[in-house]
């Protein structure tokens, strides 16, 4: 008895169908949070048909193309679902309208067309600048230029070196908040 294709799978049918190990399949599900099947009690896995092709995308990737776990994780993040999905089932037009799509998004933005609010800019301006005598910069004798045998920067160039530390860990925090 054939299923339909809209049916759920469980995990010894989607191993034979994509010639994986099962461990395979439970493997990715830790490393693609995009897999999510549907676990019934006792844990047995339900997979949707959009899971299926996930998974198909994926396996091809990997064993097809010769991307990496992280290089394909990339992909999901850079492309979403739909562009693996469309790569396992060989739908190159579909493949080819989601590289356009991207493409067309990357496009720098107008001046009018930029984000107002700070909640829409991923990285800008820190809401609250650094005051300056957080980082030591308290008023001293060294307020003037720095002669160019002198070993000490001026108050200015140390400010300038802090906001450029500053700027920095913000950049760190956020990379860190995205991986």
């Amino acid at each position: 008895m054939d299923k339909s294709p809209d049916a759920f799978r469980t995990i010894s049918e989607v191993a034979e169908d994509l010639d994986l190990p099962q461990h395979v399949l439970r493997f990715w599900e830790t490393r693609f949070n995009q897999i999510k099947p549907m676990k019934r009690g006792g844990g047995r896995r339900y997979y949707r048909p959009q899971d299926v092709e996930l998974i198909k995308g994926i396996r091809h990737m990997l064993y097809d193309q010769g991307y990496t776990i992280k290089g394909v994780q990339k992909l999901l993040r850079e492309n979403g679902n739909h562009f693996l999905v469309a790569i396992g089932s060989g739908d190159m037009a579909a493949v080819e309208a989601i590289a356009q799509r991207r493409q067309a998004e990357q496009v720098p933005l107008t001046a009018a067309a930029q984000p107002r609010g700070d909640e829409d800019a991923l990285v800008g301006q820190p809401k609250v600048k650094p005051s300056r005598r957080f980082f030591g910069l308290g008023k001293g004798d060294d307020e003037g230029p720095v002669q160019p045998d002198s070993s000490k920067l001026s108050r200015d160039n140390r400010a300038l070196l802090q906001e450029a530390l500053f700027d920095l860990l913000e950049c760190k925090r956020l990379l860190d908040q995205v991986r």
